[in-house]
């Protein structure tokens, strides 16, 4: 598989670098870029990773006098897309991005505030996403339906209602938009590519990023994104990255989340050094034992 990569210069210090990576995708790219361009009250450099760009992806971003891009030949997946990307970028900070999602005006803003009161790198942070469905994401607002495709989606009606809906601060920032320092993006080497085409490459960071000493994972509820929904996650082959993280962690990543993370819960400040109890350690044994199982009979051919 083939890279280039082709940076833009600006004439201007950007605060954030955000990062997309797009898969023939064109539609939900063009959104999701005009909302960063509307909607963000600070200046930004934008880079996306085109995977393949049969759909004229290419054509359209080279088109654009503000957009740097990194390109596979064929579809690299997010992790060689996010890490291929991040090569481009220019400022302090890192934000990922999928390219479903239309970001909420000053978006940027609250994400901002938060950060200019660390006084580490020993932090990651989220916008809080909206989505159309409830899939059972206690960090998400969900079944709030304002369309599936950027054609139908109702902004209007969108920008008048989402900063009304209720949410608190929540703990377990790993879903995007997601903003960390580059410096500790580059030090935990990025995103592991061995969970390509992606699946479970999320929980894998953030535990390297906790091996790393974060414990501030944060999302905060006002800064704010419309998710239409995993549209290229539904098109992919997929890894097996459950079973990869219990192999690599020594724990399933839902261990990981319940009992480090404490994903979804109000935000209360740092988390806590988790104690290793026996039920953690027979959770984390039993994990393990699945996996084991699994393997043993399943297949290679049908995994």
């Amino acid at each position: 598989m083939n890279f280039i990569y082709n940076k833009v210069a600006l004439d201007f210090e950007p605060v954030f670098s955000i990062l997309i990576p797009s898969w023939n995708n064109l539609a939900y790219l063009k959104c999701t870029v005009d909302s960063i361009r509307k909607n963000s009250a600070l200046r930004h450099q934008i880079v996306v990773h085109i995977n393949e760009g049969l759909d004229g992806s290419e054509e359209w971003v080279k088109s654009q006098n503000d957009l740097s891009y990194s390109k596979s030949s064929g579809n690299c997946g997010v992790c060689y897309g996010f890490n291929a990307a991040s090569h481009l970028a220019t400022s302090e900070y890192l934000v990922f991005i999928d390219d479903d999602m239309y970001l909420c005006p000053d978006w940027d803003k609250y994400l901002w505030e938060e950060i200019k009161t660390r006084t580490d790198d020993k932090w990651c942070i989220s916008s809080t996403m909206i989505e159309p469905f409830d899939k059972g994401n206690p960090c998400v607002i969900a079944n709030k339906p304002y369309g599936l495709h950027p054609e139908e989606f109702e902004e209007a009606r969108f920008l008048n209602d989402y900063a009304n809906f209720e949410k608190a601060d929540w703990n377990g920032s790993q879903w995007y938009p997601m903003v960390l320092p580059t410096a500790v993006y580059r030090v935990v080497g990025g995103l592991s590519i061995e969970f390509t085409p992606g699946m479970y490459s999320d929980p894998d960071f953030m535990i390297k990023l906790w091996h790393y000493g974060i414990r501030y994972y944060k999302g905060i509820s006002k800064s704010r994104a419309y998710h239409f929904g995993s549209k290229t996650t539904a098109r992919v082959k997929r890894n097996d990255g459950r079973s990869m993280f219990i192999l690599k962690w020594g724990m399933s990543s839902n261990t990981f989340f319940s009992n480090y993370l404490k994903i979804g819960t109000s935000f209360l400040g740092d988390l806590p050094e988790t104690t290793e109890t026996t039920s953690l350690d027979w959770k984390k044994r039993l994990d393990r034992w699945k996996v084991k199982l699994k393997k043993r009979f399943i297949p290679l051919s049908n995994r």
